[in-house]
């Protein structure tokens, strides 16, 4: 659950804010409505490295997926457990 503090929390709590934002992200929100973050540059880096970690792992997992989708539909697969396990070693072998 992300820090959320109100606006006066950074004239009143400053100390304690900037001690959770060098950890976390800080939301801080004015009277209910909207929202600022603060963070230290590290947690920025962090945050903006998982996000991009993040998005390449989706982007993998989609190509992968449409990439089993072709080869079911071209016959590509294996019905039964050594059958896949030969087509590895055989894999593995190419690329050696």
């Amino acid at each position: 659950m992300p820090a959320i503090y109100p606006s006066t929390a950074l004239k009143n709590e400053q100390r304690a804010i900037k001690a959770i934002a060098d950890k976390e992200v800080v939301y801080i929100t004015e009277n209910g409505r909207g929202k600022y973050l603060f963070m230290s540059q590290e947690v920025h880096d962090r945050e903006i490295a998982e996000a991009v970690e993040e998005a390449l792992y989706e982007a993998r997992m989609a190509e992968a997926l449409r990439a089993s989708r072709a080869d079911y539909e071209a016959g590509r697969y294996y019905t039964s457990r050594e059958d896949l396990k030969a087509a590895v070693e055989i894999k593995r072998a190419a690329d050696a």
